[in-house]
């Protein structure tokens, strides 16, 4: 290694260095394992010449790769090795890829992009790509610190988990045991490992989430009819619909591919087709007593995590409150919209798509809500706003100014708030603030 540098000190001076083009390999190795030593010069009649400069064993592992290291012997030491990385995160990415396309977009990830240096508290060097964030810093370190990650410290900082590091940032990775990786982080991780892990988390919950919503459907369907559900009903049909298992066709029913209706018609085929009214789901563990019929008891769908098999439309924002209706969209689950939303309009003829739906009435998690804000154009009214917002116990989630004049500003805001009462809270104390023209509940 000495000779290289002592080498590339002769070269240097020697010749005119072309600025910019040094690359030192030997003291940061690329990640699989390649070694050397990159220069540009103003070479002999003013020619740029790029030069490289690495020992017989450097080249043999730039010629063949990790197979220059390969120890063939079965008592030869383990391959844990940097120079092994590589090809363990190749093997890791791998076993997690859905299929050949998915694998093929992960490694083009891993081998076309630049690359910066980041170290551990305990001064471990990790190489990784040009754009890479913390959460790609926690999977290159061990996949379990990237699926448990729940913040990252940079130069002794806390960061947010989507920002760009740079050469040399010292990365702490914050982890929690009921931490699970976000679907959030797909649009910002940059590494072909971080991205199939959390792929293949997404793919798993989501399966769960159509499960969990298809059985529900199914039971509900079957009750309308008088028959009680059992996913042995589903044993001698689910060829018809051509899936290769029952628990493949509740799946399906729940990410809308089938209806609850047609799978019930396929069981008992003397059922005559009939108008029906809509399915009635409940996402909450239902509080009130056993009716009558069975028929018109509400489905009870437990657990079911928004950005899964179930989605809030953000065309009318609805909140704990609202009186909601769900429509089942083909391949994505259950979409919930306001009764009064404009857009079910457009699902007027597909009433086999509609179910009722009712909110959890024990889930404290919050949900946003959108106000358009009209805002007279005067020091302190946008602090004026959001203390007010912030004194109601709202957290503003986004604000976007959509319109300016001399006098006004004309905003859209998303609140995070528990229900619509709290929303309708929020706005009273807005209309109350002088510097406030006007503040409506966005509708569509």
């Amino acid at each position: 290694v000495a000779e290289c540098y002592s080498a590339l000190g002769v070269l240097h001076g020697e010749y005119p260095v072309v600025p910019g083009r040094f690359r030192d390999y030997l003291s940061t190795p690329k990640q699989n394992g390649y070694r050397s030593l990159h220069t540009g010069v103003i070479g002999p009649q003013r020619q740029r010449i790029e030069i490289q400069i690495r020992t017989f064993e450097m080249h043999e592992t730039a010629e063949r790769g990790v197979a220059a290291h390969w120890q063939y012997k079965q008592d030869a030491g383990h391959t844990d090795g940097r120079q092994y990385r590589w090809l363990r995160e190749l093997l890791d990415i791998l076993e997690h890829a859905s299929g050949p396309e998915e694998f093929l977009e992960h490694t083009k990830l891993e081998m076309f992009q630049d690359q910066v240096f980041c170290f551990t508290p305990k001064g471990d060097l990790i190489s990784l790509p040009s754009g890479a964030t913390p959460v790609d810093f926690a999977y290159a370190v061990h996949s379990e610190i990237g699926d448990t990650c729940v913040g990252a410290k940079i130069n002794g900082r806390i960061a947010p988990l989507r920002t760009q590091l740079a050469n040399g940032d010292q990365v702490e990775i914050i982890t929690s045991k009921a931490q699970t990786p976000s679907p959030t982080w797909e649009r910002f991780v940059v590494t072909g490992k971080a991205r199939a892990r959390i792929r293949r988390f997404i793919r798993s919950k989501q399966l769960d989430e159509y499960l969990t919503l298809g059985r529900a459907i199914l039971e509900k369907a079957f009750r309308q009819e008088g028959f009680e559900y059992t996913d042995k009903a589903l044993k001698d049909v689910y060829k018809t619909f051509k899936h290769d298992s029952t628990r493949d066709l509740i799946a399906a029913v729940g990410s809308g591919l089938h209806t609850g209706r047609d799978v019930v018609k396929t069981v008992f085929p003397g059922i005559k087709s009939e108008g029906r009214a809509m399915n009635v789901i409940r996402l909450a563990r239902a509080r009130t007593k056993k009716r009558a019929k069975e028929a018109a008891q509400p489905i009870s769908v437990r657990g079911l995590i928004p950005g899964m098999a179930l989605h809030y439309a953000n065309c009318c924002h609805p909140l704990p409150g609202d009186r909601i209706v769900g429509i089942v969209t083909e391949g994505k689950g259950v979409t919930v919209h306001t009764i009064d939303c404009p857009t079910l309009e457009s699902f007027a003829d597909m009433s086999e798509r509609w179910l009722d739906v009712a909110w959890d009435t024990d889930n404290v998690e919050h949900h946003v809500g959108r106000i358009n804000v009209v805002v007279i154009n005067e020091p302190g009214a946008l602090s004026s706003l959001s203390t007010v917002i912030a004194k109601n116990l709202g957290n503003i989630q986004n604000l976007k100014i959509t319109h300016r004049s001399t006098d006004f500003f004309d905003m859209v805001i998303d609140v995070e708030v528990a229900d619509v009462k709290h929303l309708s809270n929020i706005i009273a104390a807005l209309r109350a603030t002088p510097a406030i023209n006007s503040v409506a509940r966005a509708r569509g």
